[in-house]
């Protein structure tokens, strides 16, 4: 056991990891602080993961199932509440951060791993996915585990078990996000590219093999289910021909500076130059994490010149370039440069979550477009005041035409309308409320229509007569509002 490896075996006495586990338990704390004093709702997606937690399953529409199992676990612990259903998030964050400085430790050492877990859980969009539970909670946590897994494994005397860790993380991160592929695509790479690797190629085809099997359930539920999430994730990429779109590579491109924080964007970018121009000045340990990153992010910079990229698509890869950056500056004496962008992605944190509370305690009105997590208000309340109308209002099934409005209504009208139907003339599925409580094509029936515009779909032509109850508008800032028209629609006439 060499040196570096010692305070990994022990690192209770590590006063570097006491140190790094009470910074992250602080960050933690304060945002589960701010999360109970609910600023925010959920976001629609959050919403329609919370409906289908209501019956876990193998799969569900656009997903793998990890996220909905997430929320499922932590309100049967904890109760149903919006607290409940971002829970996962903040907490996964917290141990997602203690496996980046485990595996930062066995790499390097245990400073490099302090300051790696440190920089990694204040990260920008680290800052603003663990106050939204999303699939890329779960999937960079086995991102990190199989990460640290591989590392392990590729140790001198290391235990076959570590080949069977790899295994079941790549295939728990399939079960969370299918971008999980690229891990495992990245890994075989680096293994098989560099010549000392090779030799652990068999036990990587033996990793595969558990992955594989940990995540056939979901292939099996795709297979019964007409291929619903891989068609989803095809849709998404939106490739046809040979499209180019530089302004949307440049936006993609210049978001990355955002997502990772700028100065960790220009040394990464610095350390790819330098690896790419000469290979011999970057050792083993940067060529492995390297690897493991540049490809998922050079796949997302070609997804956003041929079709469009959102900017948390590359969020996994900066599992393992933190780590890579954080060990480049240090190396090189710019030990500064990182505590000075831990300090400034907090900074913005604390800037973006507290605008609006500031604003308000100044009665000065912020701009809905400069509060950074506008899309997360209003829902509740606007869920309040549409079950309020349908007091007075027709008994009649509720329809809804946008995937939106209709999760975040299922989740906070009372009583929640779990058979709200969507509207849905095209016959298509888009979505997974299209998948299953699609209103039927058949002619006959009367309906209370639920929409956030007027009729610019044309519904109310399918109908013999119809009628406006009520229009529900929630202000969320300074120049927009959330609206929803109740109509009555009677007689259909059918698509």
């Amino acid at each position: 056991m060499t040196s570096r490896h010692a305070s990994a075996d022990h690192p209770v006495r590590d006063p570097q990891f006491r140190l790094t586990l009470i910074f992250l338990a602080v960050i933690t704390l304060l945002r589960l602080a701010w999360l109970a004093g609910r600023p925010i709702d959920l976001y629609p997606d959050e919403a329609q993961y919370w409906v289908w937690a209501q019956h876990p399953a193998w799969g569900y529409f656009s997903k793998p199932p990890m996220v909905a199992w997430l929320i499922a676990a932590s309100i049967q612990c904890f109760g149903d509440s919006d607290l409940a259903v971002k829970l996962p998030a903040t907490l996964t964050y917290f141990f997602t951060s203690l496996v980046v400085y485990k595996f930062a430790e066995r790499l390097y050492d245990s400073q490099t791993a302090g300051w790696s877990a440190i920089a990694f859980i204040t990260l920008p969009s680290v800052s603003l996915s663990s106050v939204v539970i999303s699939t890329d909670v779960p999937l960079l946590f086995f991102w990190a585990s199989a990460t640290y897994a591989l590392v392990r494994a590729r140790e001198p005397g290391s235990a076959s078990a570590w080949w069977f860790a790899v295994g079941v993380s790549a295939g728990l991160g399939l079960l969370s996000k299918y971008a999980m592929g690229f891990w495992l695509g990245s890994a075989f790479g680096f293994l098989l590219l560099m010549p000392g690797e090779r030799r652990h190629l068999r036990g990587y085809a033996v990793a595969v093999l558990i992955a594989v099997i940990t995540y056939a359930p979901n292939f099996f539920w795709n297979a019964a289910n007409g291929f619903a999430s891989y068609r989803h994730t095809a849709a998404n990429a939106d490739i046809h021909g040979i499209p180019f779109h530089p302004g949307a590579f440049l936006e993609f491109a210049g978001s990355q500076f955002a997502v990772f924080g700028p100065v960790f964007a220009a040394s990464l970018l610095a350390i790819a130059s330098v690896a790419l121009r000469n290979r011999f000045m970057v050792d083993s340990r940067a060529w492995f994490l390297l690897v493991l990153s540049l490809p998922t992010l050079m796949v997302m910079l070609c997804e956003s010149i041929l079709s469009r990229a959102q900017p948390n698509w590359s969020a996994p890869a900066y599992v393992t370039a933190t780590v890579l950056v954080v060990a480049w500056l240090r190396a090189r004496g710019r030990e500064g440069l990182v505590q000075w962008s831990v300090v400034g992605h907090v900074v913005l944190a604390v800037a973006l979550f507290g605008a609006n509370d500031v604003a308000r305690a100044l009665h000065l009105p912020l701009a809905a477009k400069y509060d950074a997590v506008h899309r997360l208000r209003g829902w509740h309340v606007l869920g309040q005041a549409v079950s309020e109308s349908l007091i007075e209002a027709p008994r009649l099934p509720l329809l809804a035409d946008s995937r939106e409005l209709m999760a975040a209504l299922i989740y906070y009208m009372r009583p929640h309308p779990f058979d709200m139907l969507m509207w849905n003339p095209a016959k298509g599925i888009n979505n997974g409320f299209e998948m299953t409580q699609s209103l039927p094509g058949r002619a006959g029936g009367d309906y209370l229509w639920l929409s956030d515009r007027p009729d610019d779909v044309g519904a109310t032509r399918y109908f013999a007569r119809s009628e406006e109850i009520a229009h529900i508008r929630v202000p969320i800032g300074r120049g927009l509002a959330r609206d929803v028209h109740v109509i009555a629609l009677y007689g259909f006439k059918g698509y």
